[in-house]
């Protein structure tokens, strides 16, 4: 029997899970990574850290296996790196996706005049979430990168591609990834010359476009005790729309992880960016055909919880902070606005910082943490309000580790006025693995993987659509007056 694995290389860490061919868990292994802020607004990763994690968490989950293995790769998006061909060397730490650095270029393209032409043909904001200004900022600050431009031996990609050429499976990405650089049209079979121009970003020195599933090469370790079919790589959101079954059209999920993800398949006609916000993006190509999505992020959610208990103090753990959340009736009047990374979709403020607000003498750290709750689940109705303008929503998939709070569930029903269906907390991992699935022609189309993935008790609103849209007018408002802050 052939066995999938699914290898998530999220942004705090690394999964390796084993699939059996109906997607049900055999064994799983899971490495931390630890974020470096070295100025104000930079994220960064060491990316032989980062390789050493995906290396380890997949020999743990190899011990002892015997019949064939097929592996789908995801990864954490639009955070990038450089490195060296010739050596493999990398040049330049992983910048995340959260990385605000890159502020500067973009600030340069409104100058030039150049950035609505960017806007349109990518569909995307000029915001530094996006790959195509971080490369653009370490081409013009770094000189290691120039060196190496220089040299002929310069290599930029995103995590995928750095992976896949350390591991044997050649420089290559995928169509969803490329969606996210702000370096391709969505859907196109390529790097758009104009963007790269628009960037400074020599195409010669990104990776192929090959299929999002498909046959891929063989990753290959020393510490592993065979070689790994690769058969699927793709962007990890996307992966997540897999492993939560929203593989037809007007299904939509959210993964509730460091930030939440929003996405809505769409079907196969690339949609418009709309007013809302949202970003077209491909959510996969098999067999050279290509499925859309729509996608809305909130840059910060879990990161929240981890900040408000590691560096403020107010329990021991994200976990416990949530318990301390169910303590109390209603935040008390406190607000809070998750932006530590910036606001995203559908405000794409880059400049908002974090506000908690409405403290009085009467505020307990229970308070604060229903307040951040509160705020993760206005967040996600705010982009599900921008969806619903393009594609009904009458369910949300949601997966991911917050999920596992029944607080956060009925939460995020009342203010998105939608029943929330949760899914497998590891949907992610399964989604890489059930792609590569497809990719190995174990399963003879997407649309069979949403016959595999279940989903748990419908978790429905308690509150009443009068109360609904009170609330999220007062919500938006506090945003409006919170994000003007400097």
């Amino acid at each position: 029997m052939t066995l999938l694995l699914g290898v998530d290389e999220g942004t705090s860490a690394v999964k390796a899970m084993l699939f059996d061919a109906d997607l049900r868990p055999r064994a799983e292994a899971r490495r931390q990574k630890e974020l470096a802020h070295p100025r104000a607004g930079w994220v960064e990763q060491d990316p032989e850290e980062v390789l050493t994690a995906v290396v380890d968490a997949i020999a743990e989950v190899l011990r002892g296996v015997d019949g064939d293995v097929v592996c789908g790769l995801d990864h954490q998006g639009e955070s990038v790196l450089a490195w060296d061909a010739e050596s493999g060397t990398p040049i330049t730490p992983i910048v995340t996706w959260q990385d605000k650095r890159s502020q500067q270029v973009l600030d340069e393209l409104e100058r030039d005049g150049r950035a609505e032409e960017v806007r349109r043909r990518s569909g995307m904001p000029l915001d530094p979430y996006f790959s195509a200004g971080k490369l653009a900022w370490l081409l013009e600050n770094e000189r290691a990168v120039s060196r190496a431009r220089d040299a002929g031996t310069l290599r930029l990609g995103t995590v995928d591609s750095w992976l896949c050429d350390m591991l044997g499976a050649g420089f290559a990405t995928d169509p969803s990834t490329a969606s996210r650089t702000q370096l391709a049209v969505p859907g196109d079979r390529s790097w758009d010359g104009l963007l790269l121009d628009a960037f400074g970003v020599p195409g010669d020195a990104l990776p192929e476009v090959r299929d999002t599933a498909a046959d891929l090469g063989e990753l290959r370790h020393p510490d592993w005790p065979r070689a790994l079919p690769l058969r699927a790589r793709c962007v990890d959101q996307q992966a997540a729309l897999a492993g939560a079954g929203c593989v037809e059209p007007g299904l939509v999920k959210a993964t509730y992880g460091t930030g939440v993800f929003v996405l809505a398949h769409v079907g196969d006609e690339r949609p418009a960016a709309g007013d809302g916000g949202l970003l077209p993006t491909v959510a996969w190509r098999v067999d050279g055909r290509v499925e859309y999505a729509l996608d809305g992020g909130v840059f910060t959610a879990g990161a929240l919880l981890e900040w408000l208990s590691r560096y403020l103090g107010l329990a021991d753990d994200p976990a416990a902070l949530a318990a301390l959340a169910a303590g109390v009736p209603d935040a008390g009047g406190v607000r809070v606005l998750p932006a530590l990374a910036g606001l995203g979709a559908p405000w794409w403020r880059s400049d908002a910082k974090a506000v908690v607000a409405g403290l009085t003498g009467r505020s307990r750290p229970a308070h604060v943490a229903r307040a951040a709750l509160e705020a993760i689940a206005w967040r996600v109705a705010d982009v599900l309000a921008a969806v619903a303008q393009q594609v009904p929503v009458e369910a949300l998939r949601v997966d991911g580790g917050l999920t596992r709070d029944r607080l956060l569930l009925q939460l995020q029903a009342d203010a998105a006025g939608v029943p929330v269906a949760p899914g497998a907390v590891d949907a992610t991992a399964a989604g890489a693995a059930a792609l590569a699935a497809v990719g190995a022609g174990i399963w003879t189309s997407t649309r069979e993987i949403g016959e595999r993935v279940p989903t748990g008790e419908l978790v429905r609103p308690e509150r009443d659509a009068a109360w609904r849209r009170r609330a999220h007018e007062e919500w938006r408002s506090f945003v409006e007056d919170a994000a003007a802050l400097r």
